[in-house]
């Protein structure tokens, strides 16, 4: 089942569009990594330190996997210490309604 994770960010004051930007350097190899379908990252429109980074992923599994290859790297922690609280992460299936 098609699974969707929603990443929520709060950049420092004044530093979205570097986070943006960083998303941007790292997002082609999420996109080449097998099982995801698609990531789009959304900025707020009156608070460009507050983003969400939305994931589309063929199943939870494959996510979980190249979360730990993220992890494995390094790639999470050097995220987290550039940010101005912890992310907030929710997952989600497509519900055929």
């Amino acid at each position: 089942m098609t699974a969707l994770h929603q990443h929520c960010f709060r950049a420092p004051p004044g530093t979205g569009n570097e986070l943006i930007a960083y998303f941007r350097s790292i997002l082609p190899e999420t996109g080449a990594y097998e099982g995801c379908l698609g990531a789009d990252t959304l900025q707020n429109s009156d608070d460009a330190d507050n983003l969400v980074l939305v994931e589309t992923w063929e199943t939870h599994e494959q996510y979980e996997k190249y979360l730990a290859w993220r992890r494995g790297r390094g790639d999470s922690d050097r995220l987290r210490e550039g940010l101005a609280e912890p992310p907030n992460i929710r997952h989600f299936e497509v519900a055929d309604a």
